[in-house]
């Protein structure tokens, strides 16, 4: 559905974004994910055709954004990260101006009523916009990218400046859109993309530095295998013992479970498993190993290791 090859923005020396490429295939909601500075809303702009490319190109459903940009818009909705409000008007009347600005053929008293109740401003319709709160303004800047029904949405970061109650309205409204949408969600919160982003892709400095399922972003990052091990015995022996085996790379003493254990972190060096060699070694001691677990990394840890591995060009 959205194809990105290659794109690259220069501003004189200065590369804005440099040869991003990424797709989202239809009915996939994808996490855009970056600290600020780092790209996003750039190849956003390219995408939505707000800006061209120096080079690359951007496709919406098979259609260039600058070969045909009228084409390739009817099938976007976006919401840019200040939403496009005239807030003189009211929401009935902004929604109207929208529906004819977009030129939509679709019955309008319906299309509109329907999208209110989506989006839940119903109860706002006939208020001046300039008098809603920042969360039915984020609202109204989502129905405004509803109209025309577009298969793909796309939202720069929509929860900023909200409340945590707001939040979590829009980020249940987003997933509810990604049910009949394509959805692109660019944000700098991890657990926005948790908890909405069937995939995720990184920027950082400009270049796409991971892209993965949202379960399986861990494996972008090359850092140790860590395991979390409770055993029996003394705590100064144990450690040391753990520090010995060969293919540990660290280890410390995490924490007291009762009298006579303790919990370990031990990091792994690459490529080696020493999960029996630990057991075999407590073993022959008499220290029993009564649990033993990998430690995966969260979201946050593997979004630090992404954006801090990549240099300054």
């Amino acid at each position: 559905m959205i194809e990105i090859n290659s794109v690259t923005k220069k501003y004189g020396s200065i590369y804005a974004v440099r040869d991003v490429s990424f797709t989202v295939k239809e009915g996939e909601i994808m996490g855009f994910l970056g600290p600020n500075g780092a790209g996003k809303s750039t190849t956003l702009n390219i995408l939505t055709g707000y800006i061209s490319s120096t080079s690359g190109s951007a496709k919406i459903d098979g259609i260039d954004i600058l070969d045909d940009p009228i084409a390739a818009k009817k099938k976007i909705g976006f919401l840019p990260e200040q939403p496009p409000l005239y807030t003189d008007m009211t929401v009935k009347e902004y929604l109207n101006f929208v529906y004819e600005l977009k030129d939509c053929r679709l019955n309008r008293k319906k299309h509109i009523e329907e999208i209110c109740s989506v989006v839940r401003i119903d109860d706002v319709f006939n208020r001046i916009i300039k008098n809603l709160s920042k969360g039915y303004r984020q609202r109204v800047g989502i129905a405004q990218a509803l109209i025309g029904n577009p298969p793909v949405l796309i939202f720069d970061e929509p929860t900023v400046g909200l409340d945590p109650k707001q939040i979590i309205d829009i980020r249940t409204l987003i997933r509810s859109l990604g049910k009949d949408h394509t959805v692109i969600l660019s944000t700098h919160i991890l657990s926005e993309v948790q908890a909405i982003c069937d995939r995720i892709v990184v920027i950082n400095k400009g270049e796409i530095v991971a892209d993965q399922r949202t379960g399986q972003i861990a494996q972008a990052v090359s850092g140790p295998k860590r395991l979390n091990l409770t055993v029996c015995g003394p705590q100064g022996d144990v450690l040391k013992l753990l520090k010995g085996i060969q293919g540990v790379g660290r280890a410390e003493i995490t924490g007291a479970c009762d009298q006579d254990s303790f919990t370990y972190l031990v990091e792994m060096k690459p490529g080696i498993d020493v999960r029996k060699p630990i057991f075999y070694a407590l073993s022959a001691k008499g220290w029993p190993l009564i649990g033993m677990e990998n430690v995966g990394m969260n979201l946050e840890d593997v979004f630090m290791d992404l954006i801090g591995s990549k240099k300054t060009k």
